[in-house]
């Protein structure tokens, strides 16, 4: 009963007409920042998030949260159609789902993807709607020392699952939390890192930061380089798919959709590596492999539930604890800050119109999703027909007006720019942004619990291992650092599929 009466507060909240009108946008958004390559989830949520300061805050999440799954819809579109993933999370929906649409079977192809997705959105909800009261209520019980050693396991999980080596994402994760204890100390009061400059007395802001890694640096990638983006020339048809086509698909979508959910939850899970483990089982399980590769439904099937099962899943450690489990879900704690909103377990109680609201929203943003991307593919394909050195202009601007409007400073435009410029050098030299982003908005809220529990035990720092919680923790920290030392266990580590930043 008690969460029908939530589910009442949900509905009431996610269907007012301005809330169905940040829904929309955002899933609309995201779909567009899917089908178009290089910009990103994160980018898109950066550029956007300066027009929510004057929305209510459940608006503002609502509308950010859309364009995060919306992405993971559209995705696929521009895999089937071009062969190039428009989100990382599609990269393997490129093998199966591209020689179906040159089998002449795109249809089918992006039919099977969008309503794979919506049963693998819709059923993560379910399970986020089932899991996150029990766990935001267990989680009354964390203290300082479990938060601490809750956010070192997160990015330490990052680092282990980062692309390339450890020691870089390690330097990453180091330089984020530097970043991150830049300006007034807030318990003693006295100025850090920041050179006597008074623009540095609150800190750097994120959104100058991540609109500089992801956006500007994005830009000046593809610029060097020659995108040719050449859609398949079939027509698209019968995007329903028939009873052979459900059949097939039915199980990974199952399998897609528990994988993904449950992967989404731990911290540098995400879309991309559900999606990898989802082919790949599908494969085995498959009494016909050969035909992977090839134009299988079930790798289109299974990889897309997976990634937007996912979702679903990334909500639950930021909405009952307040900890993101990767880059996108740092800019929602990010948004959540901005609007004076604190994420965990007490969310649920203080805030129960924005924990339900934003919840029964992705029900209603899946339904969204599902009516659009069907009869929108012709306006999908037409917009990937448009060349970059036509979007890449709008996208600076963009970038300029939405970093300047969130404080009319021009020291965050040259911080942007700066950014830009470190970003595009780390994606040359192979440094990910991802560690430390989520390191740079973890860093002072792990500092701040570290003080709290010295305090607590009067700086005996045996308390992190003396909390259960907070010594497993602890324990599984140390051994992700020190496992890839161990030969064989380091080249699986590097089979491992990883999230792609950008």
């Amino acid at each position: 009963m008690e969460l029908i009466n939530y589910l009442g507060i949900g509905f009431s909240v996610a269907l007012q007409p301005i809330n169905l009108f940040y829904c929309f946008v955002g899933v609309f958004i995201g779909t567009l920042v899917g089908v178009l390559p290089g910009i990103g989830p994160v980018g898109a949520m950066s550029l956007l998030l300066p027009i929510t300061f004057n929305a209510t805050a459940e608006g503002a999440i609502i509308m950010l949260a859309g364009i995060y799954y919306g992405a993971m819809y559209g995705g696929s579109t521009t895999s089937i159609l071009v062969n190039i993933p428009g989100e990382a999370a599609s990269v393997v929906t490129c093998l199966d789902g591209h020689q179906m649409a040159l089998e002449g079977r795109a249809g089918p192809a992006l039919g099977i993807a969008a309503f794979g997705s919506f049963i693998a959105g819709t059923l993560s909800i379910v399970g986020l709607m089932l899991l996150a009261p029990p766990l935001a209520k267990f989680a009354l019980r964390f203290g300082p020392p479990e938060y601490f050693t809750l956010m070192v396991l997160g990015i330490t999980v990052l680092i282990y699952l980062a692309h390339g080596s450890m020691p870089k994402a390690l330097i990453m994760a180091a330089f984020g939390i530097c970043l991150g204890l830049i300006g007034l100390d807030a318990i003693s009061g006295l100025a850090r890192f920041t050179f006597d400059r008074p623009e540095l007395l609150d800190g750097v802001g994120l959104v100058p930061i991540v609109m500089g890694l992801f956006g500007i640096s994005e830009v000046l990638l593809n610029i060097e380089q020659v995108i040719r983006r050449e859609v398949v020339k079939t027509s698209i048809r019968g995007l329903l798919p028939t009873a052979k086509d459900w059949r097939d698909s039915a199980g990974p979508i199952a399998r897609g959709s528990l994988l993904g959910f449950f992967l989404g939850i731990l911290p540098g899970g995400g879309g991309v590596i559900a999606s990898f483990i989802s082919y790949a089982i599908e494969k085995r399980v498959s009494q016909h492999p050969e035909r992977f590769g090839k134009g299988a439904i079930e790798g289109v099937a299974g990889p897309e539930s997976a990634n937007n099962s996912a979702t679903g899943g990334a909500f639950i450690p930021l909405l009952t604890l307040g900890i993101p489990s990767n880059v996108v879900i740092a800019m929602l704690l990010g948004a959540f800050m901005i609007h004076g909103v604190t994420p965990g377990p007490l969310l649920m109680k203080e805030n129960p119109q924005i924990f339900w609201g934003v919840i029964v929203s992705m029900y209603v943003g899946n339904a969204m999703l599902l009516i659009l991307n069907l009869p929108l593919i012709g306006v999908w394909v037409k917009i990937l027909r448009i060349p970059y050195k036509v979007l890449f202009p709008l996208i600076l601007l963009f970038c300029l007006i939405g970093v300047y409007s969130v404080s009319s400073s021009t020291f965050d435009i040259n911080v942007m720019i700066l950014f830009g410029i470190v970003g595009y050098l780390m994606k040359k030299f192979e440094y990910e942004g991802a560690p430390m982003v989520l390191a740079f908005v973890l860093g002072p809220m792990m500092e701040h619990n570290l003080r709290k529990s010295l305090i607590m035990s009067q700086g005996d720092f045996s308390i992190f291992f003396t909390r259960p919680l907070a010594a497993v923790s602890l324990v599984i920290s140390i051994a992700l650092l020190i496992l890839p030392l161990i030969p064989w266990i380091s080249k699986k580590r590097d089979e491992i599929p990883k999230e792609e930043t950008s």
